[in-house]
């Protein structure tokens, strides 16, 4: 068995990786589920010549199996001079076989589906031939590499900044970004850097950044392949930055903890967006108007609206949502402390194809809330209730079809 040193880098700089990978291809490898590989042990195979290499080093078969430039028959190097006078040392056929099975790229292709992504980044490292099959982008599908703003440069000797290759990124073909800290700079760097920004990034996140208005409109006309955007602890840009960036491409928009953002924002997004599907806003002062400026188009593409910490939105912005939004799946008013009763009575008769439902954090909601959910909500598979089960007071066997 080859053990990976834990100091060893894991392929990707200083850069840290999410995963996103579907559960199958990120559990561990078990031994019942991964085909054995390894011969018998080498002490019981026999050589050409019987030779021990005096100090530490690697054993003939552990050379065999790393040295993934070594051919049959070549003399193994770094033995004492004495050993290097004797007759070329030749691999048995058990041995070659072995060599042979590790560096399968067949074999290799089935077997690493069953690491994690920390994982495959050390596996990368063994050798050039598991790094050509790990560099595949179908391994890091889902994958989202985390780039922090301090990440992204190196120092020269003489005392300049040099931003980073981001080749071995464009290898595996990462299509989603979450860039930390970041300035406009930064972002015009990434994307003169990254080979596939301008048409193969499909999803990026902006976390705890200064973009302004001019970077974010950069952003947005540079990669044209964008559809995912999120903004959380952006402060520096503006709601006409909003209304002069937007792109008609963008499906999904999450915006959180941006002090500029408010209900302008909101019609900025509804007017300029109207393929969007899916929408998550916190934002603590957008109002009730804000739920009105959706457009009929969104009423058919939007499906999943999540509001969370809108402390100003009341039952009456509840009203508009539900005329404007008619075919909504999957709804979140966490934290959105003035919704009551009433404005849960008026979800349930009017969004009948809620599958999912979010009324963590409302304290104004009672049991009375339970029951409109009861009556209407037929289709609801995952309520999320704050603090106290309400359905085990009204269902003792559970909500028909949802999952608590």
């Amino acid at each position: 068995m080859v053990k990976l040193p834990p100091s060893q880098p894991n392929g990707l700089g200083s850069a840290s990786i999410t995963k996103g990978t579907p559960a199958a291809k990120n559990r561990l490898c078990q031994s019942s589920s991964v085909p054995s590989i390894l011969p018998p042990t080498p002490s019981s195979l026999p050589y050409h010549h019987h030779h021990h290499l005096d100090g530490p080093g690697l054993p003939h078969s552990a050379a065999a199996l790393l040295a993934s430039d070594l051919d049959p028959g070549k003399t193994l190097m770094g033995v004492k001079p004495s050993l290097r006078q004797l007759p070329p040392l030749t691999l048995p056929k058990p041995i070659l076989l072995e060599r042979q099975l590790v560096l399968d790229e067949k074999l290799l292709n089935r077997l690493l589906w069953y690491f994690t992504t920390a994982e495959k980044c050390m596996l990368a490292q063994v050798c050039k031939t598991w790094r050509k099959v790990l560099y595949q982008p179908k391994f890091w599908e889902g994958v989202t590499p985390i780039l922090h703003a301090k990440e992204l440069y190196t120092i020269l000797p003489n005392g300049e900044k040099e931003f980073v290759s981001l080749q071995a990124f464009a290898l595996r073909g990462f299509q989603s970004f979450c860039l930390v800290g970041v300035s406009d700079l930064d972002i015009c760097e990434f994307i003169d850097n990254y080979p596939l920004s301008k048409k193969g990034v499909r999803s990026v996140s902006l976390k705890r950044s200064t973009i302004t208005d001019a970077g974010l409109e950069v952003m947005l006309e540079q990669m044209q392949g964008l559809m995912h955007l999120e903004l959380s602890g952006c402060n520096d840009f503006t709601e006409a930055g909003l209304w002069s960036s937007l792109n008609a491409r963008l499906t999904s928009l999450s915006v959180s903890d941006c002090i500029n953002v408010a209900d302008d924002a909101i019609a900025a997004i509804s007017q300029l967006l109207p393929n969007l599907s899916e929408l998550s806003l916190q934002a603590y002062h957008v109002t009730d108007t804000a739920m009105a400026y959706f457009t009929a188009k969104q009423g058919y593409t939007t499906h999943t609206l999540r509001l969370h910490s809108c402390w100003e939105i009341t039952n009456h912005g509840v009203v508009n949502m539900v005329h404007s939004l008619p075919n909504l799946t999957a709804l979140s008013l966490s934290g959105c402390s003035k919704i009551t009763d009433d404005g849960v009575e008026l979800v349930a008769e009017n969004l009948r194809k809620l599958r999912s439902l979010d009324l963590s954090w409302c304290p104004r909601i009672t049991d009375m809330a339970l029951e409109y959910i009861a009556c209407d909500l037929h289709k609801l598979e995952e309520l999320v209730l704050d603090r106290y089960d309400f359905s085990l007071y009204l269902f003792p066997e559970g909500i028909p079809n949802s999952k608590m």
